[in-house]
């Protein structure tokens, strides 16, 4: 066996417990390569859809993924029709991938204005545009944007699986689910 640099990976739960680390660090950091995760959602043609978006809040006691999107976005009717999504995170200095599959639920209006209330103004931008995103436009900056409460959506992810490859001397690959209560078991790479 060779020397491994991670020696968190070496571990069910080591290698589980450094996952949600690194998932809460992209919260607060804007460095963190959890930061910014790719979401996948399927459209109502049966297509994959992946987009970057970025994570918010991290609950590892109850398995809950937070990222906040516009809901007039294309994601929004993708998980109204399918409310399942994946997230991936690759963290180059940790050589570790990091697959989540999740149901999803949709808070708006009511439920999201606490979340919206907090926000700084800049960020507010981001929720509300005109056209609405995804639509075309007679050119690259034909639309304008203003922030709108009504807009704002939220989108939590309640973690069914999580699949995690380290990529070190010796690759590993373990796989946690929520059913057993992420109890893991390692699996071929």
């Amino acid at each position: 066996m060779t020397v491994n640099r991670h020696p968190w990976a070496n571990t069910l739960d080591g290698l589980y417990e450094q996952a949600w680390a690194r998932l809460s660090r992209g919260v607060g950091d804007r460095h963190a390569p959890a930061r910014h995760p790719t979401l996948a959602t399927v459209s109502a043609r049966g297509m994959p859809q992946a987009r970057i978006v970025v994570l918010r809040a991290v609950d590892k006691q109850a398995g809950i993924l937070r990222v906040y999107t516009d809901l007039q976005s294309a994601k929004v009717d993708d998980l109204r029709a399918t409310p399942m999504a994946a997230l991936l995170v690759w963290d180059s200095s940790a050589h570790l991938q990091i697959r989540l599959q999740a149901s999803v639920t949709i808070l708006t209006a009511a439920d999201a204005a606490p979340l919206w209330d907090k926000m700084p103004e800049h960020a507010r931008m981001a929720y509300g545009s005109s056209p609405p995103p995804g639509q075309p436009v007679r050119d690259a900056l034909a639309y304008t944007k203003s922030p709108d409460p009504a807009s704002f959506a939220v989108l939590d992810l309640h973690v069914l699986e999580m699949d995690l490859v380290h990529l070190g001397p010796d690759h590993r690959r373990a796989r946690y689910m929520r059913e057993d209560g992420f109890a893991g078991q390692w699996v071929a790479p």
